[in-house]
């Protein structure tokens, strides 16, 4: 759970992690919800509101919607500035990148891939180059009986796809997603995936090798005395360190400011005047950067899942914390009237049988039928919090729980092995590297040292008595890391942008829906659409009140009323 998605079922799950890991918190993998479109993206666990769902939700619960994540509808707290945007000309100096002809080429079963380059710094552009990888899947003919404005329609050009993290893979997104997206949306669009800067296929970053970061998904991460803060700063002193010896320069221009650069090159390369794209979770940021930096070339832009840029990093670990506890009084109170639930029969007992389960794994650690690893209490929290993703997960953490209980902890070895999106031989893809290095450039460490994790604590066990403690100490690692952030929070208000849409789950464990709300009210063109449910992400779940909406404005470009409500 720190360094934040089933690749269908492990490209599902790993996608609906990722779409929201945040700072130094657990950030899940990329994990999209299975077979659809844009389910679960990819952020990792660290940050959610601790009051849960604002209540509202009307055409303006912008202004309740802030109050709850404690910014005000479309300004600033103290101290906190506006995203500037950047000059509409591109630079003499990067004309060149802009002038690129890319050569998509067959690959993947069915899709085209292409690399172009993009400068390493943005302010020196003359300093060296990285090499970014895209694909896409080219628009379909269209069928005269699928969703609206699609048949005999003309293309509208390309639509960027980013599931989330950061670190989540886009290529990866979407070859798995594409052949679930709306027919009609793909009658008109080429799906494109470009993996961010150190992401995926796109100079990635890496850290350690498996079995390192097996050691480090095991260590303790709620320490009981010195020797085992000792052992976890260890453990975040040698992940960093890792990441400085293999990363080297790249580390230090690896921000969200300079991916949504990227994707402006991209746009130019594939010849769309105005950038069109769905972004979950992470990617919400991602897509609402872009927008703040280039408002007049932002076309049709989705914001599912959506995180405030106005949180710091010790709020936004903080309230991520809360998100987890309202899904989990969900998944508690779901389990309750199931005859297979192994925690009780109200959320109270469940609540109390869960901290009971955890400290008996922190006293002794379960055997389990991987070869010979044992499920630790970390491990045990982070196979919950990946269930607390998507209700059908729920099952599974029942059966989980259950063999707990009973002594075995192999299938919560697996949901967290499918949260850091462990491969059966013992690997890691570069997910919670590039997760890392994403998050710690972006905002400064929330915490100097164990010391201010310590005084914390009480405040994230107040948002979560379940997992706030171990989301307070999951949030040390960015104090060890060895380039300075770069970055800090601010509103995005995109002044002069067409119509953002921002979509908000009410129960959405990693990126909790007060943010949605928060972001929507700072946009000056933002379109709140609330989908009341649980899991993360709501676009490309099956919802034909939220599908609908969405697809008629990348369609079309009607933007549904803002505060409009799906759900129960």
């Amino acid at each position: 759970m720190r360094a934040e998605r089933d690749r269908h079922t492990t490209a599902v799950a790993a996608l609906l992690a990722a779409a929201g890991l945040l700072l130094g918190g657990c950030s899940s993998a990329a994990s999209t919800t299975a077979s659809t479109p844009g389910s679960a993206s990819s952020d990792t666990v660290g940050s959610t509101a601790a009051q849960g769902p604002a209540a509202g939700g009307g055409p303006s619960s912008a202004a309740a919607a802030a109050s709850a994540s404690g910014t005000p509808a479309g300004d600033a707290r103290p101290g906190v500035t506006a995203l500037e945007p950047l000059p509409a000309a591109v630079p003499t100096a990067l004309a060149p990148y802009y002038g690129q002809k890319l050569s998509w080429q067959p690959c993947d079963d069915g899709f085209e891939c292409t690399t172009f380059k993009v400068p390493l710094d943005y302010a020196h552009p003359e300093g060296g180059d990285l090499v970014l990888s895209a694909v896409r899947a080219p628009a379909l003919p269209a069928d005269p009986g699928s969703g609206p404005g699609s048949a005999g329609a003309g293309r509208l050009g390309s639509l960027l796809l980013n599931p989330g993290g950061p670190g989540g893979s886009a290529v990866e997104y979407v070859e798995a997603a594409a052949s679930s997206f709306d027919s009609g949306v793909r009658a008109r669009y080429d799906l494109v995936g470009l993996d961010p800067r150190g992401v995926g296929r796109s100079s990635p970053v890496t850290c350690l090798n498996g079995e390192r970061m097996d050691a480090y998904t095991a260590v303790d991460i709620t320490p009981d005395d010195q020797a085992e803060i000792d052992a976890l700063v260890a453990a975040d002193k040698e992940f960093a360190e890792g990441c400085r010896r293999q990363a080297g320069d790249r580390l230090g221009h690896l921000g969200t400011v300079e991916a949504a650069r990227d994707m402006d090159v991209l746009r130019a390369l594939v010849g769309d005047e105005r950038l069109n794209y769905v972004g979950k979770s992470y990617g919400t940021f991602l897509g609402a950067t872009y927008a703040g930096l280039f408002p007049s070339r932002t076309g049709r832009i989705v914001l599912d899942g959506a995180m405030d840029p106005s949180l710091d990093s010790l709020g936004g670990n903080r309230t991520q914390a809360g998100g987890f506890e309202t899904a989990w009084a969900a998944f508690a109170k779901d389990c309750a009237k199931r005859e297979d639930c192994p925690l009780g029969r109200t959320e109270q007992q469940a609540g109390e049988q869960l901290t009971a389960l955890f400290q008996a794994v922190d006293a002794r650690p379960l055997p389990t039928a991987d070869s010979g690893r044992r499920l630790t209490e970390a491990q045990a929290t982070t196979g919950v919090i990946q269930a607390m993703y998507a209700d059908f997960l729920w099952p599974r953490l029942r059966t989980a729980l259950a063999d707990a209980k009973a002594g075995d902890g192999t299938g919560l070895l697996k949901l967290s092995d499918s949260y850091y999106d462990r491969g059966a031989d013992g690997s890691y893809p570069n997910l919670m590297f590039a997760n890392m290095a994403v998050n710690c450039l972006d905002l400064p460490a929330p915490f100097g040292g164990p010391a201010d994790v310590q005084r914390a604590v009480p405040d994230f066990e107040q948002s979560s008595p379940r997992f706030g403690r171990d989301m307070a100490w999951m949030a040390l690692t960015c104090s060890y890391w060895p380039v300075r952030a770069t970055g800090s929070a601010h509103t995005v208000r995109a002044a002069g942008a067409a119509p953002i849409v921002v979509v908000g789950t009410t129960r959405d464990p990693a990126t909790p829906y007060a943010w949605a709300q928060a972001l929507a009210g700072q946009l000056e063109s933002g379109r709140l659409l609330t989908y009341d449910g649980d899991g993360h992400t709501a676009y490309g779940r099956r919802d034909a009140c939220v599908d609908g909406a969405v697809n008629r404005y990348l369609l079309g470009g009607d933007a549904p009323e803002n505060g409009k409500r799906c759900g129960a």
